[in-house]
Formats: C-alpha cells, structure tokens, sequence
C-alpha cells in the first residue's frame, strides 16, 4: 500500500475521516500520524537483517591505492575482491600503516580501507540497505514524502505493521480500548513477518514447548 493508503488506513482505526488527497492533511494529528509512519517503518526494518533489505553492488579498487569512497548506503554483511572473502577488521591503524592482514578490510570516517595492491582489484559487496521506502518509479529512498511512496516492507505485512504501530504510538495509553487489539495485531504481523522472511524452511523461528 502506498503512504495515502496507509495514513487512510490510520485513520479508520482512529475513527478519523479518511482524506482523498494530500492536500487534506492539514490538522496536527494528520501531521502526527505521517512523522509516526515514517518512524515505525525504519525502526522495524532495522530491526532484524530482514532478507527484502538485502542488496549487492560492485566498485573498484585502483591499483596502488589503500582506500575508495565507502558508497555503501546499508551495513555490509559480505565483502569479495576477486571472488575472495575478506573479513572485516576493526583496526584502522594497521592499514593506514600498511600492516593490515591480507583479504581483510575495514571502514574509517567515509572510506573503505584495503592492503594496497599493484593490481586494480573489483569487489563485490553484499549489504543491508538503509533505504525503507520505495517510490512510484521503483527508486529507494529513506523516507515516505510523497503520496505514491511505499515502504519496503512486503505486502501484506506493511499494512498490519505500519497501520497499528501508528495507532499504538499515536494514542500510547494501554488503557485505551483498542490499544489490546492493535498491540495483538502488531505482534502477530511482526511474528509473521519473521517466519517468512527467509526461503530456507530451517531457518524459519519454531516454538518449543517443555514440561515443567
């Protein structure tokens, strides 16, 4: 669903009028729900290495050079130069001073540290990507801005998610006489959310049951 979509569905929860345009958004609570939106849905995409972030590119390393431009809008999760594996070191002395492991890499201010090389060298690097929203052209972005933009979070998750999230932030008093129902539904798209967010069946979450 996209961001009218949702906010319309917030609404109906909320026993607000739904509204057909942006236009209509004016009063604090319009105001409220779309900042809310946008907070619900980045904190839960970063809060698991969700499969639907995952991303890969390619840059190249120059020849004689120890460092490129860190272009990388995520965390990454895999890193090979040559078909290699490198691992990640958290020791940026090391490289700065030439001493650093070989087929190992590490991060500093907004660059990407290697052993320098004679040989120019591509990497392929495999992350988690920052961006949580897509828009009306397929193109990623941080935030929902415009009516047409949709989170990244797949359907039919992002509606459940999003729509009581909102509510349980917005109204944010357990005594509330929904506030159970959203709490339950939130819970539940979370947990589903989970159990399919990987195409291994082993890696899927199981529930144990032990006798006391």
């Amino acid at each position: 669903m996209n961001f009218l979509e949702i906010i319309n569905k917030c609404l109906l929860e909320l026993n607000y009028r739904p509204v057909n345009s942006f236009s209509e958004l004016v009063k604090n609570d319009h105001k409220k729900i779309m900042t809310i939106l946008n907070v619900i849905n980045q904190e839960i995409c970063c809060s698991n290495n969700w499969n639907f972030l995952l991303r890969k590119t390619t840059v190249e390393i120059p020849a004689n050079t120890t460092e490129i431009n860190n272009t990388i809008n995520g965390r990454i999760l895999y890193l090979f130069v040559q078909g290699k594996k490198y691992q990640y070191k958290d020791d940026t002395e090391s490289f700065l001073t030439d001493k650093a492991d070989d087929n190992s890499y590490t991060q500093f201010a907004d660059k990407l540290l290697f052993k320098k090389s004679k040989n120019k060298r591509i990497a392929q690097i495999i992350y988690y990507t920052n961006n949580c929203v897509i828009d009306a052209q397929g193109n990623e972005k941080s935030e929902m801005t415009e009516p047409t933009d949709s989170s990244i979070i797949p359907i039919p998750f992002d509606q459940q998610l999003l729509t009581y999230g909102t509510c349980l932030r917005l109204k944010a008093n357990p005594s509330y006489i929904r506030f159970s129902y959203w709490m339950n539904m939130y819970k539940e798209a979370l947990a589903n959310l989970r159990s399919t967010s990987s195409i291994n069946a082993q890696d899927a979450p199981i529930v144990r049951l032990f006798r006391r």
